[in-house]
Parts: C-alpha cells; sequence; structure tokens
C-alpha cells in the first residue's frame, strides 16, 4: 500500500510539472511564489525544492532565515548569515532572496510578505511545520495560498552533519561508538533527475569563449561559489568537470568525498554561473579534450578552495604549453576544511542535534511510507 502511494504521489508530481510547465509557455501571467528556510549547509535536496517550487509559478522569491532566530529557536546554524544567502543567491531556481527572515513567520510577517512581495503561493515542505502547536502557514492555507512539494528523498542536512561528525573520529573505521554515524548516501540518482536539473542547458554558440575548470565540488559551498563566478567572468560559457569519487579519494584521502559523484554533479548543476558539467572528468587535461569541448581557457585556482591536491603534477601541462592556462587567485578563504572545523569545534552540540533530527526524520519517514505499523 505504502510503496503504491509512493508511485502514485511521483506520478502526480510529474504531470503537475508537466502540465505547470505547459501553462507557463502559453501564457505571459507572472505567477509569484515564496519559500523560506535556513538552508543551512545548502545541497541538492534545497536546490531541488526551490525547483519545485518555482515550478508552481514564474518568479520565486526565497526568504533566508537569521542567525539570531535560528540560535533562538533550535541553536546556532552552521554557516552564517553572508554564507547562506550567498548560495541561495546563486542557484538557477531562485529569482530573488529575502534575507533576515524570521525563522518562526507570525501571521502579521507572513501577510506582511505576501503583500509586499505580491505572493500568490506560498511553499513549504510536505513535512509539518508545526511549532508550539500551531502550523506556522495556517495564515496562508486560510488564504487559499499554500501549497506543497514532496522532500526529496535521501537527503537532508542531518544526514550530511552525519557524514562530517565520523571524519572528526575514526573516518572510514567507525567504532561501535559513533556507528550511527556517517551514513552513505542513501539518494538514488536517476536520468530523470538529471535531466531536470539540465533542463536549461545549451550547447555554445560558435561564437562563445568556452571556459574549462575541473575539480571536486566536495559538500558544495560559498567558497566553490565565488570561484565559479570569478571563472565566469573569463568568456561566455564555462563547463565545469567534476572528478568520481576514486581520484577524489586518491588525492584528499580520509573518507572523501563526503558526497558522491552524483550529488556533487547535481549540486554543480544548480549553480547559475555554470553552463554544463562534464561528469567523471578527466583527471589530466588533454589536446583531444579542449579539441572536443573548444575549450578557450582552462582555468586553475590558487589556495585550497577546490585542489584536488598540493601538488597536481603535470595534469595542466599542455593547456599551459598552448599558452590557454589561466591561473587565478582564490576569490575565498571558504572551503571544506572551514566546515569540519565548525563541526569540531562544536562536536558535541552538533552530535546531540544530529541524533535528535535523525530521529525525528526516521519517524516522519516510517509515518509517511507505513513502515512504523511494521516494526
Amino acid at each position: 500500500m505504502a510503496h503504491d502511494l509512493k508511485r502514485v504521489e511521483a506520478q502526480l508530481t510529474y504531470l503537475q510539472e508537466k502540465l505547470l510547465a505547459e501553462k507557463q509557455s502559453s501564457s505571459k501571467q507572472t505567477v509569484r511564489i515564496f519559500m523560506d528556510g535556513a538552508f543551512d549547509m545548502m545541497h541538492y535536496g534545497h536546490m531541488n525544492a526551490f525547483r519545485l517550487g518555482r515550478s508552481l509559478g514564474t518568479y520565486l522569491i526565497v526568504g533566508v532565515n537569521s542567525d539570531d532566530s535560528i540560535t533562538e529557536c533550535k541553536g546556532p546554524p552552521l554557516m552564517k548569515d553572508k554564507e547562506r544567502v550567498s548560495m541561495v543567491k546563486a542557484c538557477k531556481f531562485v529569482d530573488e532572496v529575502l534575507p533576515g527572515c524570521p525563522y518562526i513567520m507570525n501571521e502579521d510577517y507572513l501577510n506582511f510578505v505576501i503583500e509586499k512581495y505580491k505572493i500568490d503561493y506560498v511553499i513549504h515542505g510536505d513535512d509539518p511545520c508545526i511549532v508550539n502547536g500551531k502550523d506556522v502557514y495556517e495564515t496562508a492555507k486560510k488564504a487559499g495560498k499554500y501549497r506543497s512539494i514532496p522532500r526529496t528523498e535521501g537527503v537532508s542536512t542531518t544526514d550530511i552533519v552525519g557524514r562530517m561528525l565520523l571524519m572528526t573520529k575514526d573516518h572510514h573505521f567507525p567504532s561501535n561508538e559513533n556507528e550511527i554515524l556517517g551514513h552513505t548516501s542513501r539518494f538514488l540518482t536517476t536520468s530523470h533527475m538529471l535531466r531536470l536539473f539540465s533542463a536549461d542547458i545549451k550547447a555554445p554558440l560558435p561564437t562563445m569563449k568556452v571556459i574549462y575548470l575541473d575539480g571536486a565540488f566536495d559538500m558544495f559551498h560559498c567558497g566553490h561559489v565565488a570561484l565559479l563566478q570569478e571563472a565566469k567572468k573569463l568568456g561566455d560559457y564555462l563547463i565545469v568537470g567534476v572528478h568520481n569519487d576514486v581520484i577524489v579519494n586518491r588525492m584528499q584521502g580520509q573518507n572523501l568525498p563526503l558526497m558522491n559523484l552524483h550529488e556533487r554533479v547535481l549540486s554543480v548543476l544548480g549553480c547559475r554561473f555554470v553552463d554544463d558539467v562534464l561528469i567523471d572528468a578527466p583527471f589530466q587535461i588533454t589536446s583531444e579534450m579542449i579539441d572536443r569541448l573548444k575549450i578557450s581557457v582552462v582555468v586553475q585556482s590558487t589556495g585550497a578552495i577546490n585542489q584536488i591536491s598540493p601538488t597536481d603534477g603535470n595534469r595542466f601541462s599542455f593547456p599551459k604549453e598552448i599558452g590557454i592556462l589561466n591561473t587565478i587567485p582564490s576569490p575565498s578563504e571558504f572551503n571544506l576544511s572551514s566546515i569540519i572545523q565548525r563541526i569540531h569545534e562544536n562536536q558535541n552540540i552538533f552530535e546531540a542535534k544530529y541524533k535528535h533530527k535523525l530521529k525525528a526524520e526516521q519517524e516522519y519517514h516510517d509515518a509517511k511510507y507505513g513502515l512504523a505499523e511494521r516494526k
């Protein structure tokens, strides 16, 4: 029964997206959508929520909860205001960002947003949002302006924090003490999901200057966004190469990458500065690769934002030899180590939050698919 329900829900979501896309293409009417959230350690699950939300209209405004309001309600976020806002702004499915949104929106604030930004629909995931016994979105529901979207199964901030908590302990050798931490990804990447994230991708025109930049792009973060934005300024069309898990682990060690190849590809595809992605990019940049992709400039960055290895050997030797290698200074000091360090400094706090959230997410999942009755 639960399996049949899941299948019907998936079919309904697909048909709704298709119908809305057809309506929007035949109509010039603007339908304004509002979503809000903390978006701490933003990942492709958040991006997919933005994609789904925007599919219900034509213009998406996203409210990003402030550090203070998040801290007051559930403890300090891992990422700061500016970092979280920059990530949401960089998502290609988002049209406008509203910083400083309260974590708990009261009726007055929600009405303010609806009126000021001329919101047609307020969107949230299909998981309940109850605070102090009251539905946060009750006002929007009463006004007939509320719509829900399905959660992206198999990924959550809680899951990703668990992977990083494991990194700060025994890496590939979990003990009984931390066996609940660092689960591998449960996300199932389908060609359908890749197509949805690639729907707007077009081949470069013959007159365009094609830029190429590669790397791991593990735990896609604001440092990556800053680097991609700078790289895009060097030309007209940016192709980003994402290396496979074996290459990343060989170069970086430990239990990296934290995100598998498909998770990292989706994250990069969701960035507005990226025009196309080379999946499982070759480690060495060859003449054949440059010819086939019509690459005009190969970008290498100093610093640790996205370096595969401190010593990349001769993998850039050919683009350097023909004069198309461009080394740019790192535009940000933020990198994966920055995130892991913050986790490490607050280990006990994040472990407690992780265990609490993991339990809540498991209960939600079991209730949704009728698994609780079988236990």
